[in-house]
């Protein structure tokens, strides 16, 4: 919408399938497409236009620009995380070595938060909000029947995401009592140790526990649990997503050293990604301003970047381009003031971080405070 305000911009393409769209040129004319419907698509999850999996080596990303310049292509908007943004540096250095007039942007969006100068991500709002509220949920739930309940959640090497389930507390019993990150050692016996510690002062212990999480060793817990199982991805990693194996391999854990009989265990996989029903309006107006950004420091200012985000008050941010080569290929991690000292749970700095980008509108849980009856029969 930005770029078609520019009478230098003759059409805006989009690519079906992110890169891969780009090899097998597969381009819709968005310039054809309606303002009305594009503002529909903006208040619909996911990508209109798909993703992809492929990994960009340096030969895909010199068949991307042979594509791109085939196409008389002049801006070059790319959005996505730490992946992605190495992707746009690539394709912009075979640009600059044939001196192709040509500006290449990356647009920050991963529920990761993980992109390092950034203050945080689009997508991370609104997928730290589902996992808020999914955890307020099962908190309820749990106190109305007692029990350990494990909610395995998103992050392979950063653990924002699953740190926003701490956000859900409102009363001091309630859960997540426990949670843990990759960014802290996880240690399979003081995990034990501390699940019966809660376990035996609340009657029961709901855990948040990032996917990631890895033993001092830098090895996944899920193979110390459970073995090589498994996909890999297209990086090389075990596919810890879409499988319950270590919500189920920690259940099963505490039932044999704590004989607790009630366990559960829910893997969130695919839906804090594209969860219809809870957006941040925080997430929606910075996706739309990062795209925004982009455009005008392509078209207006002629330059190659990064767009990141960058937190200028409570509540308020701004937008700054910094170099390709700041951004790319790098992971972000949770700062330690963010993770309390025993690794278990997230400290309030934390919570007045992420709260905001939550945004307006927040549910939350009541009780009950009427007094108790007499007993008459049973004193």
């Amino acid at each position: 919408l930005e770029s078609r305000k520019f009478q230098q911009i003759t059409s805006v393409y989009g690519a079906i399938n992110g890169v891969e769209g780009i090899i097998n040129e597969n381009f819709l004319d968005l310039t054809q497409e309606t303002t009305h419907n594009l503002e529909q698509v903006a208040n619909t999850p996911s990508s209109a236009m798909f993703s992809t999996r492929d990994k960009p080596d340096e030969s895909y990303c010199k068949e991307i620009f042979k594509v791109l310049k085939a196409h008389d292509v002049r801006y070059f908007f790319y959005i996505g995380g730490n992946d992605s943004s190495d992707t746009v540096r690539i394709v912009n250095e075979e640009a600059q070595k044939i001196n192709y007039e040509f500006r290449a942007i990356h647009i920050p969006k991963t529920i990761d938060n993980d992109l390092v100068l950034n203050d945080h991500t689009p997508g991370y709002g609104s997928a730290a909000r589902f996992v808020t509220c999914a955890f307020a949920g099962a908190n309820l739930d749990n106190r109305a029947l007692p029990g350990v309940y494990i909610g395995v959640v998103m992050g392979r090497h950063a653990g924002f995401l699953t740190a926003a389930s701490g956000l859900a507390r409102k009363y001091p019993d309630d859960g997540p009592h426990l949670v843990y990150v990759p960014e802290r050692a996880f240690d399979t016996e003081k995990f034990i140790r501390d699940v019966d510690r809660v376990y035996k002062e609340f009657g029961r212990c709901i855990i948040a526990v990032s996917e990631g999480i890895q033993d001092a060793n830098h090895i996944p817990i899920i193979q110390n649990l459970v073995g090589e199982i498994g996909e890999k991805d297209a990086h090389g990693n075990i596919q810890l997503s879409g499988t319950g194996a270590l919500g189920d391999a920690l259940g099963n854990l505490i039932k044999k050293r704590l004989n607790i009989k009630r366990v559960r265990s829910d893997t969130f996989g695919y839906l804090q990604r594209s969860f219809i029903g809870c957006v941040s309006d925080v997430d929606q107006h910075e996706a739309r301003e990062v795209g925004e950004k982009a455009a005008h420091f392509a078209i207006w200012n002629n330059q190659d970047g990064s767009i990141t985000i960058q937190r200028t008050g409570f509540y308020s941010v701004d937008y700054k381009l910094v170099p390709l080569e700041q951004i790319a290929a790098k992971t972000r991690h949770m700062p330690d003031e963010f993770i309390n000292a025993e690794g278990n749970n997230i400290t309030d700095a934390f919570k007045f971080y992420a709260r905001p980008l939550l945004g307006s509108g927040m549910p939350s849980a009541h009780r009950i405070r009427a007094p108790r009856v007499d007993k008459i029969l049973n004193k």
